[in-house]
C-alpha cells in the first residue's frame, strides 16, 4: 500500500497523490510518468512521503508540544509569529529521528546510484512539497524550504530534518492562517532529485499564458544566468521572452518579443554552500539562453498545459521552473530540464465575464518607472524596509518599498497599499504574490529605495503598464 511507505520513486506517483507526497512531488511524478515520452526532460529521484512526517511526529511524541506553541498565535503581531515560528523549528529539528525512516532514506538516496544510474553520492536537491501545495487558488509559492547541490547520506539526512522543519517558517504559519488551512491538517513531504547544474547555466520560470492579461497564445519565460533562487525571489531583472502558441504548434519559430534584463548577478555553489557573484559585461549583453532554448521551453510549457487541461477537463494553465544543465562539456549535460510546473493561481480563478479598469485621474510628479504588475492602483506613505528583520516596523496601509522580497516578507506584504522593488521580473516572489492578493505592485524600479523616502505620500500606479 502506498499509504503506509515512507518512500516512493517519482514513476510511482502522479498528480493524484497530492495526499501522500504533496503538489511539487505529484506534478514531478505526473510528468515523469506521462510526459517523458513526449520529450519533456525532468530530473529523477524519489519523494519522502508525508506518512514519514507524520511518523516523525508521532515516534517523536512532539504534536502536543507544537499544539501548545501555537496556542497564543497571532500572525499579525511580527514578533510573537516569529518566536512561535522558531520554536516550532527546533522542536522538530532537535527531535530523535527515528531510525527505520532514516535507513529507508539512506536506502533510497544510495539506489539514486544502482537503480537510475547516477554517480555514487550524487548530488541532489531536497526539496519540500507540502500536501496543501499548489492549489488553483493560492500557490504556496516558497512557504518551505529547498537544499540545492547535497552530497553524501549524512548531508542529506541533515537537510530533511530541515525541510520537515520548515513546513513551520514564519510564512507558511502566517500563510495557512490566512487561506483558512489547519496547521495539522497539512503535511510535509519531500523531493530528493538529481541537481541540475544551472549554476554553470542559466534557469529561470515560464508561464504558459501573459502574466499580466492572460493572454492563453503566449507562453511568457524570464531566466537569468546561475540557480534559478535569484528569478523566483527577485534578486536580479531576468532576460523576458514571448512566444506565440498557435504558429509554434505548426512548427513555426514564433518568438515575438525578447528583453534584455541587466541580470548584474547569478548564484553559485562555493565549498560554504552558494553566494552570489558578480556577472561580466558580456553576460549581461547577451541573453541567458538561446533562441533554440526559448522555443524548446514554450513547446515543453504547451505540452505540459495541455497535459494537465486535459486531466483537469478545463484550461489549466501552468506556472512552471526550468534550469539548464551545465555547459555540457566541463560540467553536466548541457541539456535544458523542468524542475517544476504547478497550476497559475490568479489569471485561471477570474470570473471571465467582468472586466475591470483603473484610470488614474490625476497626476502628480513622476518620480519612478519600473515594470507593472496587474492593473491596479494604490496609495499611501512610503516605508523603506531594507532587512526582513524591520518588517515589524511596517504598519498596515503603508506603500512597501524595498530592494527585494522573499516568502518572509508575506506577513507585510498582504497589508501593504502598494508594493515597490528595486529588482526582480514578472515572474519573482513578488509579483506572484501581489497578484495573488490583488495588490498593485511596481518591480524592477532599479533605485526605488534611493528615490522614495519614509513618509513621503505617493501613488502607485499600475494601470499604463
Amino acid at each position: 500500500m502506498k499509504d503506509n511507505n515512507f518512500i516512493l520513486w517519482f514513476d510511482e506517483i502522479g498528480i493524484e497523490d497530492v495526499p501522500l507526497v504533496g503538489g511539487k512531488n505529484a506534478s514531478l511524478g505526473e510528468m515523469i510518468r506521462e510526459l517523458k515520452d513526449k520529450g519533456v526532460n525532468v530530473p529523477n529521484g524519489f519523494a519522502i512521503t508525508a506518512n514519514a512526517y507524520k511518523y516523525l511526529l508521532k515516534k517523536a511524541g512532539i504534536e502536543d508540544d507544537i499544539r501548545k506553541i501555537l496556542s497564543d498565535l497571532d500572525t499579525h503581531d511580527v514578533t510573537n509569529l516569529r518566536e512561535r515560528g522558531q520554536k516550532v523549528r527546533d522542536l522538530i529539528i532537535n527531535a530523535e529521528f527515528p531510525e527505520d525512516l532514516k535507513d529507508a532514506i539512506v536506502k533510497a538516496y544510495e539506489e539514486m546510484h544502482t537503480k537510475l544510474g547516477y554517480e555514487k553520492d550524487t548530488d541532489v536537491a531536497v526539496r519540500s512539497s507540502a500536501t496543501a501545495e499548489d492549489l488553483p487558488d493560492a500557490s504556496f509559492a516558497g512557504q518551505q524550504e529547498t537544499y540545492l547541490h547535497i552530497r553524501g547520506v549524512d548531508s542529506v539526512i541533515e537537510a530533511c530534518k530541515k525541510c520537515f522543519a520548515s513546513l513551520f517558517t514564519d510564512r507558511a504559519i502566517s500563510y495557512r492562517e490566512d487561506k483558512g488551512f489547519d496547521h495539522f491538517d497539512v503535511y510535509l513531504s519531500i523531493a530528493v532529485q538529481k541537481m541540475v547544474r544551472s549554476d554553470f547555466a542559466s534557469s529561470g520560470v515560464a508561464f504558459s499564458i501573459d502574466t499580466e492579461s492572460g493572454f492563453r497564445d503566449v507562453v511568457f519565460i524570464t531566466g537569468s544566468y546561475g540557480l534559478g533562487e535569484n528569478v523566483v525571489k527577485g534578486a536580479v531583472n531576468p532576460d523576458s521572452f514571448y512566444v506565440f502558441k498557435p504558429t509554434l504548434k505548426k512548427g513555426k519559430k514564433p518568438i515575438i518579443g525578447k528583453k534584455l534584463g541587466t541580470k548584474k548577478i547569478k548564484m553559485v555553489y562555493t565549498d560554504n554552500g552558494v553566494k552570489n557573484i558578480d556577472t561580466t559585461e558580456e553576460e549581461r549583453n547577451r541573453f541567458c539562453i538561446n533562441d533554440d532554448d526559448v522555443l524548446k521551453l514554450a513547446e515543453w510549457a504547451c505540452i505540459i498545459e495541455d497535459h494537465y487541461s486535459k486531466k483537469a477537463g478545463s484550461f489549466k494553465p501552468m506556472d512552471i521552473e526550468w534550469a539548464k544543465d551545465g555547459d555540457g562539456v566541463s560540467v553536466g549535460t548541457g541539456k535544458m530540464f523542468i524542475v517544476q510546473a504547478r497550476p497559475e493561481t490568479v489569471h485561471s480563478q477570474r470570473d471571465v465575464n467582468v472586466m475591470k479598469t483603473y484610470v488614474l485621474k490625476e497626476r502628480g510628479r513622476l518620480l519612478l518607472k519600473g515594470q507593472a504588475v496587474g492593473e491596479m492602483i494604490g496609495q499611501g506613505e512610503v516605508n523603506v524596509i531594507h532587512s526582513a528583520d524591520d518588517i515589524h516596523k511596517f504598519k498596515k496601509g503603508q506603500i512597501l518599498v524595498t530592494d527585494m522580497t522573499d516568502p518572509d516578507w508575506e506577513p507585510i506584504m498582504k497589508i501593504a497599499a502598494a508594493i515597490v522593488t528595486n529588482k526582480g521580473g514578472r515572474t519573482c516572489h513578488a509579483a506572484i504574490v501581489s497578484r495573488e492578493l490583488g495588490i498593485p505592485c511596481i518591480i524592477g524600479t532599479e533605485n526605488g529605495t534611493e528615490v522614495l523616502r519614509n513618509g513621503q505620500k505617493v501613488t502607485v500606479s499600475c494601470s499604463e503598464g
